[in-house]
């Protein structure tokens, strides 16, 4: 399965470097050139919808960092059962060796 994705990624690449639709680079196109309307609607200041989102995260990315405290939360949980696995496994060899 990853060999093939793999060839069709190649695929893709070389398709939209030689600026040549196939299949595999239709999506990549698309989305190229809805990247080059955002960037046009934000410099010449015209609105819809999806422009007015991406327009709010440059005005002020800070409201949209919420997620940031979630992911250091999670860390921690999972550092804190880290930390408790190891106790576990330190208690199972009793202070006996392999090869005493």
């Amino acid at each position: 399965k990853q060999w093939y994705q793999r060839r069709v990624a190649n695929i893709a690449a070389v398709s939209l470097g030689m600026g040549y639709c196939t299949q595999a680079s239709v999506p990549h196109s698309i989305i190229n050139g809805f990247k080059n309307v955002l960037a046009i609607a934000i410099e010449a200041e015209i609105d819809f919808p999806q422009a007015d989102a991406v327009k709010a995260f440059l005005a002020d990315p800070t409201a949209f960092a919420v997620a940031a405290p979630v992911v250091a939360a999670v860390e921690e949980t999972k550092e804190a059962v880290k930390e408790e696995s190891e106790e576990e496994e330190s208690d199972d060899d009793m202070g006996f060796s392999l090869f005493d």
